[in-house]
């Protein structure tokens, strides 16, 4: 038998479940393993799996379902870990649904495990009903949990129209982050987002950031990815990895969270501009031993447990609001339409070229170093 295993998500790995798992699936054939989403990667890299489950690409846990669709596999196993049953099954009911838009052909069983090692987890056989999934859950002690019963239970109610959104499994005082972008925060456990011509308008059980709108700007809500609370709840010991750094200092431009930022893992210095987007990078560049000059403002909402920095990267803590124009500057003048620049020799030539930007702007500011 050939199995595909799609791991989501940070927790399923923080947790240890997803090596028990992939290592009892392996006794019933064949098996590849890939990561589907971007937060799971650092959690990859710190347990040692890259060599298990592979990270080499940014993909949507649809996409990664696909791939092993194309690939003709027998079954396909979707890992995951949400804070809860209802939004684990939530989650696995969008991707099962825009991973079925994407194929001509639905022959192949797909089966989730939920939350395995809890009361409330299950496996959910998304469209075919194998002897495989009764078998597993035996062995795991998890309930079968069938498809119709989340339409009913949770979806059915989701899309009173359009525009409208409901988020499932909130806690109070949670950052809401839409496709990666900070948009504001719950004040209840009841959450509705509501878009108005692809741009949100309004929020039922929250209050919206509008500096983060204007950030996050036009978005399909319906296949919008949503989190809430911290993107990795783990306190960890992050890994780091020796990578082979060109010869000549290459500084790159970080635009915003959305990016892959593992696609700058051969950089030498990354200036990120924002308090989230500097927090969750330099997170994950640590991992690979990469140096931050970060702008931000001092307006953050923490995502991350544990922000962790390399020594010697430069934190600028500039006037608020005036973050987004400072870095527009220093990608306009030190970068021009190149993707990096070769024209320093060290991060301190950076800095000083961002001081410049900075006082011609006539902001205050402060430098914080990391030691």
């Amino acid at each position: 038998m050939r199995i595909g295993i799609v791991v989501h998500g940070p927790n399923i790995i923080d947790s240890g479940y997803a090596l028990k798992l992939i290592n009892l699936l392996e006794e019933y054939g064949e098996i590849k393993v890939r990561l589907g989403g971007t937060m799971g990667r650092t959690a990859v890299i710190d347990a040692s799996l890259e060599n298990v489950i592979d990270i080499s690409r940014k993909l949507v846990p649809s996409d990664s379902l696909r791939i092993f669709h194309d690939d003709d596999v027998d079954v396909i196993f979707l890992l995951n870990y949400g804070k809860s049953d209802v939004t684990g099954q939530v989650f696995g009911y969008k991707v099962y649904n825009h991973y079925i838009e994407k194929i001509d052909d639905n022959d192949i069983p797909v089966i989730q495990i939920e939350r395995p090692g809890e009361d409330d987890g299950s496996i959910i056989p998304w469209n075919n009903d194998c002897e495989l999934a009764s078998e597993l859950a035996q062995r795991l002690r998890l309930n079968i949990v069938w498809p119709d019963e989340v339409y009913e239970n949770h979806i059915k109610q989701d899309n009173p129209g359009l525009n409208q959104r409901i988020v499932h499994g909130v806690s109070p005082g949670e950052n809401i982050m839409v496709n990666s972008v900070i948009i504001g925060r719950t004040n209840s456990n009841q959450l509705t987002l509501i878009a108005r011509d692809n741009h949100i308008v309004d929020i039922v059980g929250g209050e919206l950031k509008q500096h983060g709108l204007e950030k996050l700007g036009e978005v399909d809500l319906d296949s919008a990815i949503i989190k809430t609370g911290l993107l990795r709840h783990a306190k960890v010991n992050p890994r780091v990895i020796s990578t082979e750094k060109p010869n000549d200092f290459t500084v790159t431009f970080l635009d915003h969270a959305g990016e892959d930022v593992y696609r700058f893992r051969d950089s030498s210095l990354v200036i990120t501009v924002g308090d989230d987007t500097t927090l969750i990078s330099s997170d994950i560049l640590y991992r690979f031993d990469i140096p931050v000059i970060g702008i931000t403002d001092g307006d953050l909402d923490k995502v991350v447990e544990d922000g962790f920095k390399v020594k010697n990267s430069i934190i600028f803590e500039v006037e608020s609001g005036f973050d987004d124009i400072i870095g527009q500057d220093i990608k306009s003048k030190l970068f021009g339409n190149k993707p990096e620049s070769h024209d320093f020799k060290n991060i301190d030539e950076v800095k000083d070229e961002i001081v410049e930007i900075i006082k011609n702007i006539n902001c205050n500011y402060k430098i914080n170093y990391i030691n």
